[in-house]
């Protein structure tokens, strides 16, 4: 029973695990700046050199209709949700072999919250859905 009682105590006394971080949607627009020379966002937004990123959390990976995927993004199986898209984005290269996305990736955590915080904003047709 004692020990039981140290465990709780000594789980009590590190404090609740932190809480994974929201990340700031204005500085993800700046963050986004990276992404904006393939990437487009929002009611006007159209595919170039990389597909639109309207509604990116949910969606399929190479499900954009009208882009030219590689097969490999077609044939990934990967469905876009917040622990996918971190993974991808720090090396998508090494997320998604054969990619045709050229990019370095971002290290940061904090740009990557950002930016998703960013990305979140913005449902399928572009609309803004958070202030």
């Amino acid at each position: 029973m004692a020990r039981w009682t140290v465990l709780a105590l000594s789980l009590l006394a590190t404090g609740p695990l932190p809480a994974q971080a929201a990340g700031d949607p204005a500085a993800g627009e700046k963050v986004f700046l990276k992404c904006r020379a393939c990437h487009q966002i929002g009611e006007t937004a159209k595919n170039g050199v990389g597909p639109k990123l309207n509604g990116l959390l949910g969606r399929h990976s190479g499900s954009v209709e009208g882009y030219s995927y590689s097969a490999a993004n077609k044939n990934s199986g990967l469905i876009w949700d917040e622990a996918t898209f971190r993974d991808y984005i720090k090396a998508p290269q090494a997320k998604i072999v054969g990619t045709k996305m050229v990019f370095p990736g971002l290290k940061s955590d904090t740009e990557i919250d950002d930016v998703l915080a960013f990305l979140k904003q913005f449902d399928a047709d572009g609309k803004k859905t958070q202030p």
